[in-house]
């Protein structure tokens, strides 16, 4: 660091205190009684400014720029504009010590002995805060948030914008140590606000916000003034009583001085951003520094090793870019590097550093010596074992230990030194002279070796990698190249002011001036590219250039991007097609010359041009040079070139090309046929295999290239197969590039039709599926059946249909119409076509389950001749009636059960036990039918059945129940409802013994009060039941009791009763068996005759629909005078338990009325069942479907409440059974 005096005036006062305008064009100061303005360009005074009566002690401006603010000994304060115009004037009650602005607010702190204002613009007044001692200086925190004030006393207040105490620091010193001057540090990358304190205990401190101390006092020697930061906070300026300022850095380390006077220095400032110092004496000396921080640096290959902020050392990898920072803690004068070794030179001492390791990439340093002594030098160097000490015309080697072991005296003045290498401890020096004499020195030994003399002085010196060329800069800014063995000048550049041979290339050199970057190989031009700094190495592809402080590594391929090549005989080497994509370089420096690498490439001399572009190109030179090899058949050096580019395509074609020639293959034209079908010159390529003898090859190439009109060139009139063959290669080239309906048009034409049918299809185009199936013939069955495939799945059946119809496949089309539902079409095919029965029967089936439609499925599972699935259809949709007590459900489940039983016994192997399933599903079905009102009773709070009928029911099922309750019939609900109804009707009795019945019975809780009540209540009632209420034998005119332990059979006749389905009250019917001969037709027909009757007046009418037959009496004479023959077949005689049917012969069918015989026609194996009424006034209906009988009242009303039998479920308009 050096200070220039840039200019310098004298005032007739002390300069008490200087303020600079914050752009740095003007300059405040405060002298006398008046304040001068200064032009800080020239130092002339632009004006002087009155308006206080006594010394100006302070000035300060605004960070606005808009105001400046001066306070003086007569306790006034004076703001003042930009203009130089006094706007505002306020005072205190003492003299005025200092002032300052706030940074952020523009607040004003003016600061007297005994007190301290503070005024902003938006303020009226002014407030002011007492002080316990004198003011002497002040200064705001960089967010304006704080004011710290230095006291007479040793006192640091620090107060907030109101003026409010916040932290207090006592100085060790305390009234003996004044503090004379404070600075906050103005740098915003500080995390902490730093505090910078000089006191007259002639001590440097530095504090935090909070009060705490940063490290230990740093003493001085002297009693200082004034204390400034530059505009960054990187420095310090000190200035007093040693009548000189000096530099620190922020952490308090002496730099050096900045200027010395013949006064106490009162007051210093640094010009905002910039390098600049103004210094006030006491005398009135104004003096105005340029400070010029000189570089101290060092490289050596990729290491960089540079000063940061004066007492730092960085040592920066150019490659890596990593960095590792040295803390010195002194003034850092001078840095050497060379291999492991740093060498820093500080005021006192060189410290040596080595590296932790071998590695190239280890940046860690560790302290291998000190030499504790001060050395004067203008250079330093370092080798592996010494160091060496330049001072003008002598040179000194010193060992670690600092031990001085050789010395060299010049002839003239040393202007450039540098390590060359060599083995440690015998390490080359190249040294440059200003007498223009280079010579070589090796550090082992007294005597320089001249290598040779020039006349004019040396700027900057570089030795070949071979240590066969040098080149020198001379201070002509002149490049100049020496043959060392001869001495002779090879050549000499202009505008040069450094240079630096290519370590790894001896013919090439780099070197810099004029604001370019110059490049030469061997002999070739120079290259020139813009670049801003000195070239201080070069290796391989990288050039270090130091720009003002900071290096470095600029990537320089061999080829300028932004240079265009114009090379008429290059031109003529390129194809048409590259010279139309202007890869031209025009050298903007040399004229129209091709680069280095290129004009090797030219000469064929491929090895040449591959050892220039190591050194470092482009990806576009390297494939260039890659591309050359490979049509120079020089496949060692394409492959190299391809490997650098990472080229797989073309490594894949030398392989197989090196293979090749180790089988002993040697056609060339052959090889260079593969080169150029790679590059894309298939003409070229195409007539090398024709001239060697491979047609076949340039066939291939062309149609897997889809270049189909040169194949059809090149085949001209050829076999068909061949062309058939193109034209399926082209369809496929039209299926991958994206164009389908012309790859179908071609695939038909080659008869590739199952080719086209796929692209259709995957495409749905129904249109063209349809179009190609209709053009087939019906022999093509695979084309056929995948078109008929592809219309099934894009939702076409009927055109898929066609398609199967075609072919003849009735299976398929079957299969079509069950899986796209089509019912109707299927079971129209199933009419013609019987075999393919099962094929829809079942599916259909199948989908009316899965579609909850179970009675529906099971008939067409029946219908099938699936009747094991059948019966399973319907045992489940009876066990979930059940189970969801839907009784007249399962009622009507298990009377189909027992009719599709009784369809298949039709089976002689089923027939006993399907029978058997059949009267036991029978039994079931009338269970589950009268348990249906009992359940509705219990549950509903209304009734639909009256009591009489439930009365009935409640009897028919305790008469009816098996041993084994059938499941989700309640005995308690039969029995509750028999005792409810029998004590309504008057069966006292009855109801008695119901209720006793259900004392031995589980009763559920909402029943349990009932029944209890219904068994008090009971037993006031008489122990007799109704008479009108006993149940009447049609055949024996005997009267049953109401609980008949025998069950629903005559207890003197043991004939079954018949009960109306509706009401279960016992019918007037009497069943009759026919006698053993007689057929159950001669019983029709005998029947039928209906032999006339004396005097008997017949009213009767009969009326047979499609839904029942109906008997009527009406007559009003004595019809049955005559004995009747069925009547006295009626007779019976109580004398055993079992039961007698009735049997008629001819005669008394032939007796018997149509209208009095209802028949239930069974079909096989079951035999016919025959019924007389005995009451013929009464009418009876039987339903043809079930069979059931009912009071034709009944029964009409049933039918048009549900639409329906209640029991079958048989529809009102079905066609009779």
């Amino acid at each position: 660091m050096r200070a220039v005096l840039t200019w310098r005036d004298k005032a007739e006062h002390c300069i008490n205190d200087i303020a600079f305008k914050p752009d740095g064009t003007q300059l405040i100061l405060a002298a006398g009684n008046r304040l001068l303005v200064y032009d800080t360009s020239d130092g002339t005074l632009l004006q002087p400014l009155k308006g206080h009566k006594d010394t100006v002690y302070c000035v300060a401006y605004a960070k606005d720029g808009k105001r400046f603010a001066s306070g003086s000994a007569d306790k006034s304060i004076i703001i003042w504009t930009s203009k130089l115009e006094g706007i505002l004037k306020y005072t205190h009650n003492d003299s005025i010590q200092c002032v300052s602005y706030n940074p952020v607010t523009h607040q004003l702190a003016s600061c007297s002995s005994s007190d301290f204002g503070l005024w902003s613009p938006e303020q009226k007044s002014i407030s002011k805060h007492k002080s316990s001692s004198k003011i002497i200086c002040c200064s705001w925190t960089n967010d304006g948030q704080y004011l710290a004030l230095g006291m007479f006393n040793g006192i640091i207040s620090i107060r907030n914008k109101n003026g409010e105490e916040k932290v207090k620091i006592e100085r060790p010193g305390g009234s003996l140590s004044p503090v004379w001057s404070i600075c906050w540090n103005p740098s915003r990358e500080e995390h902490n606000d730093i505090l910078a304190v000089a006191d007259w205990g002639q001590k440097l401190s530095f504090y935090q916000l909070s009060g705490k101390q940063i490290g230990k006092d740093r003493v001085l020697n002297f009693d200082p003034c004034c204390i400034s930061y530059f505009t960054k906070g990187e420095y310090i300026l000190l200035g007093g009583s040693d009548k000189q300022v000096s530099l620190f850095t922020k952490d308090g380390v002496r730099l050096g001085t900045v200027g010395e006077q013949n006064s106490w220095v009162w007051t210093c400032r640094v010009k905002p951003d910039s390098n600049y110092v103004v210094v006030g004496c006491q005398d009135g000396t104004i003096s105005f520094y340029q400070l010029i921080f000189s570089t101290v640096h060092g490289l050596y290959k990729d290491r960089y090793a540079y000063r940061d902020s004066m007492t730092d050392v960085i040592v920066q990898h150019l490659i890596t870019e990593q960095k590792v920072r040295m803390k010195c803690k002194e003034l850092v004068k001078k840095i050497a590097i060379y291999r492991n070794r740093l060498a820093i030179q500080l005021p006192e001492k060189i410290l040596i550093y080595e590296l932790y390791s071998e590695d190239s990439s280890d940046m860690h340093y560790r302290v291998k010596e000190r030499i504790v002594k001060k050395f004067e030098c203008n250079l330093l160097v370092v080798c592996a074992n010494h160091i060496i000490l330049c001072q003008e015309k002598r040179l000194q080697c010193l060992s670690f230990s600092g031990v001085k072991e050789r010395e060299w005296q010049m002839e003239s003045l040393i202007r450039y030194i540098k390590v060359i290498g060599g083995p440690p401890g015998r390490e080359g020096l190249l040294v440059g002279l200003k007498n223009g004499q280079i010579l070589k020195i090796f550090v082992d030994n007294l005597f320089a070796i001249i290598l040779l003399k020039q006349a004019t002085a040396v700027r900057c010196l570089d030795m070949s990698a071979s240590r066969k060329k040098l080149a020198v800069v001379d201070e002509n800014d002149t490049c100049l190249v020496y043959d060392i063995d001869t001495k002779e000048l090879l050549f000499q550049e202009p505008n040069a002011n450094s240079v630096a041979w290519n370590t790894q290339c001896e013919d090439m050199l780099c070197f810099s001036g004029g604001g370019y970057l110059n490049i030469k190989a061997s002999t070739f031009p120079v290259h020139r590219q813009k670049l801003q700094g000195f070239v201080v190495g070069y290796n391989g592809s990288k050039i270090f250039c130091l720009h003002v402080f900071s290096i470095s590594a600029v990537e320089v391929p061999q080829l300028f991007k932004e240079c265009w090549w114009n090379s008429d005989l290059r031109q003529k080497r390129r194809p048409e097609s590259k010279r139309k994509k202007g890869m031209r370089w025009l050298d903007v420096a040399a004229g129209q010359e091709s680069a280095p690498m290129y004009q090797y490439l030219d000469r064929k001399m491929f090895k040449e041009a591959y050892q220039i572009a190591c050194l470092g190109v482009t990806d576009t030179d390297w494939h260039e040079l890659a591309m050359e090899a490979l049509e120079g058949l020089d496949f060692e050096t394409a492959k190299k070139a391809f490997i650098r580019v990472r080229d797989l395509r073309y490594l894949e074609l030398i392989s197989s090309i090196e293979e090749r020639k180790k089988r002993g293959e040697t056609n060339k034209d052959l090889f260079l046929a593969d080169v150029f079908s790679y590059q894309g010159k298939f003409h070229e390529a195409a007539k090398l295999y024709k001239r060697s003898g491979h047609e076949n090859l340039a066939l291939e190439m062309y149609t897997d290239l889809r270049m189909f009109e040169y194949v059809k060139d090149f085949l001209g009139s050829g076999d068909p197969k061949e062309i058939k063959m193109l034209i399926t290669k082209q369809a496929d080239w039209a299926r991958n590039i994206k164009e389908p309906k012309a790859a179908v048009e071609m695939y038909i034409s080659a008869g590739e039709h199952v080719k086209a049918i796929e692209i259709c299809g995957h495409h749905g185009w129904v249109d063209m599926l349809i179009d190609i199936a209709r053009k087939l013939d019906k022999a093509e069955r695979e084309p056929l059946l995948l078109c008929a495939t592809y219309l099934k799945k894009l939702d076409s059946p009927d055109y898929a249909a066609e398609t199967y119809l075609k072919m003849g496949d009735l299976k398929s089309l079957v299969q079509l119409h069950v899986e796209t539902q089509r019912w109707d079409e299927a079971f129209a095919l199933g009419e013609k076509h019987p075999e393919f029965k099962d094929d829809i029967y079942v599916p259909y089936a199948q989908w009316l389950a899965e579609n909850d439609r179970f009675e529906e499925a099971q008939q067409a599972f029946h219908k099938a001749g699936r009747q094991r699935e059948a019966v399973q259809v319907l045992e489940q949709l009876t066990d979930n009636a059940v189970a969801e007590s839907r009784f007249n459900d399962a009622a009507y489940y298990y009377w189909m059960l027992s009719m599709q039983c009784l369809d298949i016994a039709q089976d002689p192997a089923q027939k006993d036990v399907m029978l058997g399933k059949f009267h036991h599903f029978q039994r079931l079905a009338e269970l589950y039918h009268a348990y249906h009102a009992i359940h509705r009773h219990t549950e509903d709070p209304f009734s639909v059945h009256g009591p009489e009928t439930l009365f009935n029911i409640s009897r028919f099922l305790l008469h009816s129940l098996p041993k084994d309750t059938p499941s989700g019939i309640s005995k308690v609900k039969i029995l509750f409802t028999l005792a409810k109804q029998s004590k309504a009707l008057g069966a006292y009795r009855l109801a008695r013994h119901a209720y006793d019945k259900l004392q031995g019975l589980y009763i559920p809780a909402r029943f349990q009060k009932s029944i209890e009540l219904g068994t008090l209540t009971i037993r006031a009632k008489p122990f007799h039941d109704s008479e009108e209420l006993v149940p009447l034998c049609y055949r024996c005119s005997t009267n049953n009791p109401l609980l008949n332990n025998l069950g629903n059979v005559c207890i003197n006749c043991r004939q079954p009763f018949v009960f109306s389905a509706s009401s279960y009250d016992v019918l007037h019917l009497v069943e009759f068996c026919l006698e053993e001969g007689i057929t159950d037709e001669e019983a029709i027909s005998l029947i039928d005759l209906e032999a006339p009757r004396p005097k008997r007046e017949d009213r009767q009418r009969e009326t047979i629909n499609n839904s029942s037959q109906i008997l009527q009496l009406v007559e009003t004479k004595d019809s049955m005078g005559d004995e009747d023959p069925f009547t006295a077949k009626l007779s019976f005689e109580q004398g055993g338990s079992e039961f007698v049917p009735v049997m008629v012969s001819r005669l008394v069918l032939r007796s018997m009325s149509r209208r009095d015989v209802i028949i239930k026609r069974w079909p096989p194996p079951l035999r016919w069942q025959y019924f007389r009424s005995l009451l013929p006034d009464a009418s009876i209906t039987m339903c043809p479907s079930c069979f059931q009988m009912f009071h034709s009242e009944d029964y009409e009303l049933l039918v048009l409440q549900h639409g329906c039998c209640p029991y079958c479920r048989r529809r009102k308009d079905d066609p009779g059974p």
